[in-house]
Formats: structure tokens, C-alpha cells, sequence
């Protein structure tokens, strides 16, 4: 069933759809083809960035033209994050598999604890009931 390409489908769609509001879908694609799907972990992360270049072109592009994003302010945030992926690509085919399993879950865990903790400091913490 999880396999069939309905279902695959399905959740293309659903992290597609999670990746463009900025919730992270490649993570959750990761993590669903190496736990559910049982794809090997270098696969699982050459079809992360296959996922993740469309995904996040196209939520540039409609966040570009809301006015969110400004091409002076983000281009040197690109350029870096370009010349790092390279780099660190080189530098994870070498890495042991097992070593980089923990770290990408100890990511995710430091994560997932900054989005359920973290609050604005000029946001309160409780909304008043009106």
C-alpha cells in the first residue's frame, strides 16, 4: 500500500504542500523514505534534493512576488548556501552513514524543541480570552 504509486503520490503532494508553507517537508521526506520506505540512506538524500530544488524555487517565486523576499538582501544568504551544499556534499559522501543519521536526528530533535518552546519576545505568552 505505501508503496503503490497512489500513495506516493499522495504524499508528494502533502509534503509538496508542507515545504511551500515552510514547515519543512524535505525533512519529513527523509525521514518517510528511510523509516516507512526503507531506502538507504544516501538515497533518501539524493531524492531529498531532487524534492527539495522545485519545491523551494517555487515557494521563492510566490514569496517574491508578495514582496517577502528581496533579491539584494537574500542573494548573499544563496551564494553561501550554494558553496556550502557543494561542500559539504564532498565532505558527506566521505562521512560515515551511522554518524550522519544521528546528527541529521539530533537536528531534527533540536528543532522540533526551538519550534515547540520559542516565542517572540514581544509576543505574550497566553492569549487573553476577549
Amino acid at each position: 500500500m505505501v508503496e503503490s504509486l497512489p500513495f506516493s503520490l499522495f504524499m508528494g503532494c502533502l509534503l509538496g504542500f508542507l515545504s511551500g508553507i515552510g514547515i519543512g517537508g524535505g525533512s519529513l521526506l527523509l525521514l518517510w523514505l528511510t523509516l516507512v520506505l526503507k531506502l538507504p540512506q544516501e538515497t533518501a538524500r539524493d531524492v531529498n534534493l531532487l524534492f527539495f530544488i522545485p519545491t523551494a524555487l517555487i515557494a521563492s517565486l510566490f514569496r517574491w512576488k508578495q514582496g517577502a523576499l528581496k533579491l539584494k538582501e537574500i542573494l548573499p544568504a544563496v551564494l553561501a548556501g550554494c558553496v556550502s551544499a557543494a561542500l559539504f556534499t564532498l565532505v558527506g559522501r566521505q562521512a560515515d552513514t551511522a554518524l550522519l543519521k544521528k546528527l541529521f536526528g539530533a537536528l531534527l530533535l533540536v528543532t522540533g524543541l526551538r519550534e515547540l518552546f520559542y516565542r517572540c519576545k514581544d509576543q505574550p505568552r497566553f492569549r487573553k480570552a476577549r
